[in-house]
């Protein structure tokens, strides 16, 4: 039962929200649906709330399935050319990629928390490898340090600023006393820290599109006056009310398992939210007060989703889109691997093969029309790839992926 005092919930007789509306609206407002893609990678953004940057292939992908036009070049170009995109640690400790508009309510709502776990984490590594007496002081003077060194350059990895100041070319003790204990540079790790606490951001990285070898940037010179203006039960209550536009009707138990916050937090956030109760067909949910009325049905579209998209991230109860397909579909781990979509839910999933073709598998019957639908679409996404070749980053490899390129 939903705790009505704490969360807000308005005293209202309760709409019953069956899957097909729900499926209808993922498929309008996750640009799943074909008319409703766009031209604008920021938008697509918005429009799931932030990309899954964990593995960096995910953030094109996810954008250019939901886009009438463009290329990597395009996705590149909003990143560390007009800016309009970032990347920032957010959600469960997870790297995503937002718009400057969302970007704050995520560093106020969920990076802040993270950041001062990794401070208190990195705090104890520099006292356990004696690096100084009093490490949070050294770690205050270092990490201006380390600032200044990166406004002087405007871009630099962590290798290249251990080589500006011998604090920051400094080793902390990992595992220590283990059989895989090692090194680090103090200047990777706290360029981790210092880009949770919203004071620099990832910039190009080296390499491709798909390296992870990201250079950094001081956060002002991608958002004037920096990211970490908003308090933090603002950024909460803001990420909660984008997170149920787009994702809603869903349970708040969804919404704690997509921000990793405690069940406090969650009811904090939608008490001035003050959500309306709905009746879902696997239980009770909840629903932005003025989003009671259902949706046009759009046309039946089919979509070809890259490992980690945003959409079948979104909740922790996943079967009113999955079916029975989670465990062909999703690593052990509980990550998502590449999905076959047909009007609003999974029917299946894809893979490349060794010539650099995307492949594809059914799981269920869904008809000569889908079928159409997806052979046009994995054609697409094939010419999107242009050759580059893609492997699983941050998860395993699924059930499908594995038979597909057996």
């Amino acid at each position: 039962m939903f705790d009505r005092g704490a969360m807000g919930v308005r005293e209202r007789m309760r709409r019953r929200i069956g899957t097909g509306e729900r499926r209808a609206r993922l498929a309008q407002r996750h640009r799943l649906a074909v008319d409703a893609r766009t031209k604008d990678p920021v938008a697509v953004a918005d429009s799931v709330v932030a990309l899954h940057s964990t593995d960096p292939a995910s953030v094109y992908l996810s954008a250019l399935v939901r886009m009438t036009d463009g290329n990597i070049g395009t996705i590149e170009r909003a990143l560390y050319e007009d800016r309009s995109l970032l990347r920032l640690l957010g959600m469960r400790r997870t790297v995503f990629v937002a718009s400057l508009e969302v970007a704050p309510a995520i560093q106020a709502g969920c990076s802040r928390d993270v950041a001062a776990r990794e401070r208190r984490k990195l705090i104890q590594l520099l006292t356990d490898s004696d690096i100084a007496k009093n490490a949070e002081r050294w770690l205050d003077e270092t990490s201006e340090i380390a600032l200044h060194a990166l406004a002087a350059r405007g871009e630099a990895t962590a290798a290249e600023l251990a080589t500006d100041d011998p604090r920051l070319g400094a080793k902390v003790v990992l595992s220590r006393g283990k059989s895989y204990e090692g090194r680090q540079s103090v200047s990777s790790r706290l360029m981790f820290l210092l880009a949770a606490e919203g004071k620099v951001v990832r910039g190009r990285p080296r390499g491709s599109w798909l390296s992870s070898q990201y250079s950094w940037t001081p956060s002002t010179a991608w958002i004037p006056g920096g990211l970490d203006h908003l308090a933090t039960p603002d950024g909460q209550a803001e990420l909660a009310r984008r997170w149920l536009a787009t994702y809603g009707p869903a349970t708040p138990e969804d919404l704690q398992w997509w921000t990793g916050w405690t069940k406090t937090q969650v009811k904090r956030a939608l008490a001035g939210l003050r959500p309306a109760e709905v009746e879902l067909e696997d239980g009770p949910g909840i629903v932005l007060a003025d989003d009671l009325e259902p949706p046009p049905a759009p046309e039946p579209s089919a979509a070809l989703l890259p490992a980690l998209d945003p959409v079948p991230m979104g909740w922790r109860r996943r079967e009113w889109l999955l079916g029975e397909h989670g465990p062909k579909l999703f690593d052990q781990a509980g990550n998502a691997g590449p999905t076959l979509w047909w009007d609003g839910r999974i029917v299946g999933g894809w893979a490349q093969d060794a010539g650099g073709v995307i492949v594809y598998r059914f799981l269920e019957d869904v008809g000569s029309e889908a079928t159409a639908a997806v052979e046009k679409e994995a054609a697409r996404l094939t010419e999107l790839l242009g050759g580059n070749r893609l492997s699983p980053r941050a998860r395993g490899k699924t059930w499908v992926e594995t038979d597909l390129t057996a």
